[in-house]
């Protein structure tokens, strides 16, 4: 499945739209990572821990819009956009989510 921030593909006419995919994503940031990170804040340096847990929630956000546009019988998505959003009290929740068109060629 080909999948673009573009609204369009280079060398590719689109023949029909097969209407909005989406997936979201809702990962809990455990405790101990909390810790970690209040650390690498407090003292600088990367959240490594938070880094892969926000590549993950991004994977998976799109892994269900492909599989949303799969459905729709699409053969790619185009002007994908993500989004991030941090829930809960504390935002210990993180949430991400992915949308686009579902197109056929």
């Amino acid at each position: 499945m080909l999948t673009t921030t573009t609204h369009s593909i280079e060398g590719r006419t689109i023949s029909q739209y097969q209407g909005i995919v989406t997936g979201e994503v809702i990962i809990g940031a455990n405790f101990i990572k909390d810790i970690f990170a209040s650390f690498r804040d407090f003292f600088g340096g990367r959240a490594e821990s938070y880094e892969r847990v926000l590549r993950e929630a991004k994977e998976k956000a799109l892994e269900e819009m492909i599989t949303e546009a799969r459905r729709l019988g699409a053969d790619a998505i185009v002007g994908i956009d993500l989004d991030y959003e941090t829930l809960g009290q504390r935002g210990s929740m993180l949430m991400v989510s992915a949308s686009g068109t579902a197109v056929k060629f």
